[in-house]
């Protein structure tokens, strides 16, 4: 089944034409749980690796027998990703983590790979896996429904005048928007226009633990963007309106339910979610993950 991102409330450009340029696409997975195989874009699914080729540990000590097999978080093709920007002939991410919370901000040690799938022709069948895995870090098998949208920034990396206009119910109103978030309309942006919650590819850097940072590369200085978000819910109490279409009756016949506002059975710092950014100038260099 796909899923389908409801249209949002306010036409914020229309209202705010300051906003227009800043407009960036971003994929949605939509992860559901599923069955899929090394050869389909998936979360916590069989990644696509090569029989040969050294499997990937997690060398700190976590109070066990040795170092760590990494977990698959995710494998997602440029065929369904088309957003992705790969290095060379690569048509295929993959990404692992360590499943244990690393000091100083609980956030996993990732592994990225970026990879030919037709050179693989020979795939690992039982892959290592790790002697334990904390609470919320073990990614429940899910397949991918990926739909393109729309984001525009957090209001924390607008220009100051964007921001105050934002927060002047006066200035929605005379735009013509119907904006009920009385107290505070910028949270209105916020919440509901700006940056999706769940997972995704691109778009805009999720903030709200901490204010924007520079996100340099490690490498060579260049300015990095986000690739993934890997995210403990796809929506919250405060983001409804993000709620697929085909998920809504759903959700609120079952608000205590698992599925489908977390079906990836992910708890990551108690709650919040996993940036992963690449080099702009090159998606090979080291990447760097935030949590927020």
């Amino acid at each position: 089944m796909s899923r389908t991102t409801p249209p949002r409330p306010v036409d914020i450009t229309a209202a705010f034409p300051q906003l227009a340029p800043l407009a960036r696409t971003a994929t949605r997975l939509h992860p559901r749980p599923g069955s899929p195989t090394p050869h389909d874009s998936s979360v916590g699914g069989p990644l696509l690796w090569p029989a040969d080729e050294r499997w990937p540990y997690c060398d700190e000590w976590h109070d066990g027998p040795g170092p760590v097999a990494m977990l698959p978080v995710a494998q997602l093709y440029v065929r369904d990703i088309p957003l992705l920007r790969p290095p060379g002939t690569a048509d295929l991410l993959q990404v692992l983590w360590c499943p244990f919370s690393h000091e100083p901000d609980d956030r996993p040690l990732t592994f990225v790979v970026w990879r030919t799938a037709a050179e693989v022709t020979d795939v690992l069948a039982a892959p290592p896996e790790p002697f334990d895995a904390e609470y919320g870090y073990v990614p429940a098998p899910s397949v991918l429904t990926p739909e393109q949208i729309t984001e525009y920034p957090n209001p924390m990396e607008l220009s100051e005048e964007l921001r105050l206009r934002l927060s002047d119910g006066s200035a929605w109103r005379a735009a013509g928007a119907d904006n009920p978030y009385v107290l505070a309309p910028d949270e209105y942006y916020w919440n509901e226009l700006s940056v999706t919650p769940g997972w995704k590819v691109g778009g805009w850097t999720r903030w709200g633990l901490t204010d924007p940072v520079p996100r340099l590369c490690p490498e060579c200085g260049a300015d990095m963007d986000p690739l993934l978000t890997v995210a403990s819910s796809e929506w919250a109490s405060n983001t409804h309106s993000w709620i697929p279409a085909e998920d809504r009756a759903f959700a609120e016949a079952s608000l205590d339910h698992p599925e489908p506002w977390n079906p990836t059975r992910l708890d990551l710092a108690r709650g919040y979610d996993l940036q992963l950014h690449i080099c702009r100038v090159s998606p090979e260099h080291p990447h760097i993950g935030l949590i927020q």
